[in-house]
């Protein structure tokens, strides 16, 4: 920023010493001999007010994600791919774990998907699995949504975008017990990451536009 004010300041002296020149001389200037080769002219400062948003309900700086998505549907599923996968489609983790969202072989092929290396590169075909895979999880999870939603659990309020989050974590069943047990049985991923922690982190999310689908595919 010192560099940019700094770059302004002689671009504005410059000119203000070119007009001086100008009028005040007979003679006609040679703008020819004067040039703004190698300056930094295209400047960009940023609107601080912009990020006054941009926490997401999170004070971890890793979770700081677009702040023009806010609550919608689209920045629950971003928001989750940056948690999943930093939102690299093409990425596969140490446990085998592929793509945008962070998809287990055996779950795609419960939406219809078999060959795990053309949805790794199928950037269109990951966002339809995400649909279908949260369809198919609301359906199974309909009832737990309907006793739990608005109930607190281990001092955070379920809401229906942790409940889908958590089943995309750990899958509908480990959300059933995590609900069913009020908190007491916490499934943990390979990295440590619990049903609780994304109940939590990713609460109060618009979901409606999921609806419940049984036989939900993705192809």
């Amino acid at each position: 920023m010192i560099k940019n004010i700094g770059g302004y300041v002689i671009t504005a002296l410059t000119i203000c010493v070119l007009l001086y020149a100008s009028l005040s001389s007979n003679e006609t200037l040679d703008l020819s001999k004067y040039s703004t080769q190698g300056l930094e002219l295209n400047y960009t400062v940023s609107d601080e007010s912009d990020y006054s948003d941009a926490l997401l309900a999170s004070n971890d700086t890793e979770e700081l994600f677009s702040p023009y998505l806010g609550k919608t549907f689209v920045g629950f599923k971003e928001a989750l791919a940056f948690k999943e996968s930093r939102g690299n489609y093409f990425t596969v983790n140490n446990f085998g774990y592929l793509g945008k969202y962070q998809f287990g072989k055996e779950t795609l092929k419960m939406i219809g998907i078999h060959n795990p290396k053309n949805f790794l590169n199928n950037p269109a075909l990951q966002e339809k699995a995400f649909i279908a895979n949260a369809e198919r999880n609301k359906w199974i999870l309909r009832r737990d949504i309907k006793n739990f939603v608005g109930k607190r659990i281990n001092g955070i309020v379920i809401t229906e975008s942790g409940i889908l989050a958590a089943a995309h974590l750990a899958g509908p069943g480990s959300v059933k017990k995590y609900l069913r047990s009020y908190g007491i049985d916490n499934f943990a991923d390979g990295f440590g990451t619990t049903v609780h922690y994304y109940m939590k982190r990713f609460s109060g999310y618009d979901t409606s536009f999921v609806k419940p689908n049984r036989k939900a595919k993705a192809v």
